[in-house]
This record gives C-alpha cells, sequence and structure tokens, in this order.
C-alpha cells in the first residue's frame, strides 16, 4: 500500500513537473520564439534520455524503426503544436483542448451505450470553449484553438503509434529514441519560422535546459515506470488531471485567469475521459472472466 501511494505521488509530481514546464516555457517565447523553445525542449531532453536509457544496445528491424520514427514524429509535431497553442491560449485551455486527442482514442475504441454519454460530455467541454460563448469577456484566439486540437490529433498518433512500437520494442529505447526523432521533426518548424540566421542568447540555454528536464526527461522517466507498476485506470484518471494542474498552474505562474464557462468545459473534459476510461477498464476485465 505505501509503494502504491508513492507511485500515485510520484505521477501526480510528474503531472505539475509537466505544467510548470509548460509554464515557464511560456516565458521563454517572447526571448527566442515558440519553434527554439520548442526545439530546445526536444533537443535538452534527447540528451538527457539517449544516455540514460542507452537505446543502441538494442537491435532494431527496419520496420521497428519506421514505427518509432513516426512515434518520434508524431511526438516533436504535438509538442510545436502545443507551444504554437501555448502562445495565444492560456496553459488550462490549452491543455483542455491538446486532451480531447486522447479521449478520442478512448472512445473510438469504445463498446458501451454509456460511452455516449462522455462523448457527449466532451463534446459539450468543446463546445463551451469556442469563442462565441466568451464574447463579453476574452475571445479566445481561432488559430490557437486550431493548434490545440492539431496537437491533441497528433497526441493521439503518438499514442498509436507507441502501442503498437511497444510491442516490440522496450519502452527506454522507444522513447529515449523518439525524442531524438521529435528533436529532427522539430527542425524544419524551426527553419521556417527563423531561417537559417538562428540566434539563442546563451544565457536562456539555463532556462531551456531546465524546461526540458521538467517538461520531458523527468516526466517521461516517471510515467515508464508507473505505467508497469499501476492499473491502467488508475494511471489514465491521474494523468486526466492534467487540464485542472495546467488551468492552476497558469493562473499561479501566468496569470492567466479563467472564467466559470471555461472552467465547466474543462470540467466536461475531465469527467468525459475519467468515466471513458473506467468504463473501457470495466469492460476488459469483464472479457477477460
Amino acid at each position: 500500500m505505501h509503494k502504491k501511494f508513492s507511485l500515485l505521488f510520484l505521477l501526480l509530481f510528474a503531472i505539475v513537473s509537466i505544467q510548470c514546464g509548460a509554464s515557464l516555457a511560456k516565458q521563454l517565447f517572447p526571448q527566442i520564439g515558440v519553434a527554439a523553445t520548442t526545439f530546445l525542449r526536444v533537443f535538452f531532453a534527447s540528451l538527457v534520455l539517449i544516455p540514460l536509457f542507452r537505446p543502441w544496445r538494442e537491435k532494431l528491424t527496419l520496420s521497428q524503426c519506421k514505427t518509432v520514427f513516426l512515434y518520434g514524429l508524431s511526438l516533436g509535431l504535438m509538442n510545436s503544436l502545443f507551444y504554437l497553442s501555448l502562445n495565444k491560449l492560456p496553459l488550462g485551455i490549452a491543455v483542455a483542448l491538446e486532451f480531447t486527442g486522447p479521449l478520442a482514442v478512448a472512445l473510438v475504441s469504445s463498446r458501451k451505450k454509456i460511452d455516449i454519454l462522455w462523448s457527449f460530455l466532451a463534446c459539450m467541454g468543446l463546445v463551451i470553449i469556442l469563442p462565441i460563448f466568451d464574447l463579453k469577456n476574452s475571445v479566445l484566439d481561432p488559430l490557437g484553438i486550431a493548434y490545440a486540437l492539431g496537437a491533441g490529433f497528433c497526441w493521439a498518433m503518438y499514442m498509436i503509434f507507441g502501442k503498437s512500437a511497444q510491442n516490440s520494442v522496450s519502452g527506454k529505447t522507444l522513447v529515449s529514441i523518439g525524442m531524438g526523432c521529435a528533436t529532427l521533426a522539430s527542425l524544419p518548424i524551426l527553419f521556417c519560422s527563423q531561417g537559417f540566421h538562428i540566434h539563442i542568447p546563451l544565457q536562456v540555454l539555463p532556462l531551456a535546459f531546465f524546461i526540458a528536464v521538467l517538461s520531458s526527461a523527468i516526466p517521461y522517466c516517471i510515467e515508464s515506470y508507473a505505467l508497469k507498476k499501476l492499473p491502467l485506470t488508475t494511471f489514465g484518471i491521474l494523468m486526466s488531471l492534467e487540464p485542472v494542474v495546467a488551468a492552476l498552474s497558469g493562473q499561479m505562474l501566468l496569470s492567466e485567469s479563467l472564467t466559470n464557462l471555461q472552467w465547466a468545459a474543462i470540467s466536461c473534459i475531465i469527467f468525459a475521459s475519467v468515466g471513458s476510461i473506467s468504463t473501457k477498464q470495466e469492460t476488459l476485465i469483464k472479457e477477460k472472466n
């Protein structure tokens, strides 16, 4: 029991770490731009994870390399699109919209009538977030919404390719090589954004490294360990707390206040995620028995 609570605490720490890293990254945007911040995050994360996990010890076939590359490509695009959305939206809203990606994966594979309710809650959350319901306050940037939903789609692809790769590749190898591929995937976006004359001041590198450790290195290490020890339901429900942690982090570190409608939208998406995960796990248990 003590071990389980320790794992739950570690996983909550990983969630807080990711969102604190995102808050710090947003403060770096005005200095070096969104694309450069994204590149430095995945680049420094790969510098930490590759020596730590030593993926070269595992021999991969051509088919495995292809799947790992697609996993890394979706990871790189997910990070780039998420940071682009973060530049235009409050952190809590960006994470909630991005979270619709894994939620969609869960709902598409659903088999019970109760999942219609979870789909309805998720859709209602999305509809509430749309700018037309917040005209009297701050109108959310439509491009930011598109970026966040695009990041959610890439998150869904990241999950699909990751699940496919994990059938034949170890999690440590997948994460470390995938982060290297994500670094390569972010380079074209960086060049398109800033050209070939990229200037990154040396004084921002320590902060960028810290963001990479907070947002990628620590969470990926904790999550890969927790996935092996915790039930899938427990893991999934805890991860569903990310939009709330993101909103609170944005409020405390970035002074981003959300309206009551926006909090209601985030709540709908979280309840839909928790309900979908719980229902799916219940179905799997019945099928096993």
